[in-house]
């Protein structure tokens, strides 16, 4: 196979305390009226605030605050009527994966014609996409990594969970401050890191040929496991080598997967799509991991001693047990049904997450049959 096109960075600023930046971030994306999208919880505890009152009087700023822990098609809609009508020319993504994938949404959609769906690689949109308007991300939680990444995942109306990718959709700048991670709870810190360790991992499974991206994977692995940041986030929340640590891991992790992710994503976008239970993405890629990697085993060639010595392990480790055991120590569920999945559920589950793009690059050929299994709580 060939190595695919990479278009790895955007503008990044990545320090402890780059957030006070931001004034001058939008100076040199030329943005004056920005739409800063972000989740009720960052309001509720004084961050949505803080950055208003960081950005300089000369930008008129706008806010939407009311971003899901899923973002939807909805909150889409409100968030783009909301950017239309005060005349904004630019967006900012504050908060998790959730709030930045929305921004890059509302980007995309305040300059291009049509319903959003029409741009889901799921239904043939990739190509679709053009330049979008300006955007901003400033990640208050290490794992999604979408502040370097090309995606967005959006809930549709008709409840399926679809991905957005193109490198158009790559924020114009990332404005990275570890800092926004302290104090964040030892279960989102889990979670969100989690994510980071899957999209690390699934990225080097890839069958994709793209040596420097699993090499930017390994180097992620390492940093959460051998250096036992994640661990050590978990445990102490304002230990800030451990934080700038994960924040680092999560924009590595997002970097690697330009060559692909795999069975996990797909089962985990299909269960993030239910708004009922309303499941935490990172953590349900933890709980999902172990029965994937045991399905992949034999297909992956030398790549599970790789990952192992990049954990700091022996090279005959079990892959999967080793990460059961991290998910117990961080506190991860240790299935399905303890996050409310019932086993009525998993045909529909399945059905959607067949038809996910990151089957696509799993290094095993996945059907219904074999997503059932792993999928099962």
């Amino acid at each position: 196979m060939c190595i695919r096109d990479r278009n790895y960075f955007n503008r990044p600023y990545f320090e402890n305390g780059a957030i006070k930046k931001i004034s001058e971030v939008l100076k040199t994306q030329e943005i004056k009226n920005p739409l800063i999208c972000t989740d009720p919880g960052l309001s509720s505890i004084g961050m949505t605030d803080r950055i208003r009152n960081l950005i300089s009087n000369e930008f008129s700023s706008s806010f939407y605050e009311e971003t899901p822990a899923n973002p939807t098609e909805k909150a889409v809609d409100e968030a783009l009527e909301l950017y239309k009508a005060n005349d904004c020319d630019g967006v900012i993504g504050f908060g998790g994966g959730s709030s930045i994938d929305l921004a890059k949404a509302v980007a995309l959609m305040a300059n291009h014609k049509g319903n959003l769906i029409d741009y889901s690689v799921n239904e043939g949109g990739y190509e679709k996409i053009t330049e979008t308007m300006p955007m901003i991300a400033i990640p208050t939680t290490s794992g999604t990594g979408s502040e370097v990444s090309v995606g967005s995942l959006i809930t549709m109306n008709d409840g399926r969970k679809l991905i957005f990718a193109s490198p158009h959709l790559i924020p114009n700048a990332a404005i990275c401050d570890p800092e926004l991670t302290i104090g964040l709870p030892p279960v989102l810190t889990a979670g969100s890191g989690m994510d980071a360790l899957t999209h690390c991992i699934e990225a080097i499974l890839s069958p994709i040929n793209d040596p420097p991206a699993e090499a930017v994977g390994i180097d992620g692995i390492e940093k959460i496991i051998k250096e036992e940041s994640l661990i050590k986030a978990c445990k102490d929340g304002q230990d800030k080598e451990a934080r700038w640590n994960m924040m680092m891991a999560s924009t590595e992790g997002a970097m690697a997967f330009s060559k692909g992710l795999g069975a996990v994503h797909s089962m985990s976008h299909a269960l993030g799509a239910n708004q009922e239970l309303r499941l935490h993405h990172g953590t349900l890629n933890a709980v999902i991991l172990p029965s994937v990697l045991r399905f992949n085993k034999d297909h992956v060639g030398n790549k599970y001693s790789r990952i192992a010595r990049a954990m700091g392990k022996n090279e005959s480790i079990d892959l999967a047990n080793e990460i059961e055991k991290l998910n117990e120590e961080i506190g991860i569920p240790s299935n399905l049904a303890e996050m409310g999945v019932t086993e009525d559920m998993i045909p529909k589950l399945v059905a959607h997450a067949i038809t996910d793009p990151s089957n696509l690059t799993t290094p095993r050929p996945v059907s219904y049959t074999h997503l059932t299994l792993p999928t099962k709580a």
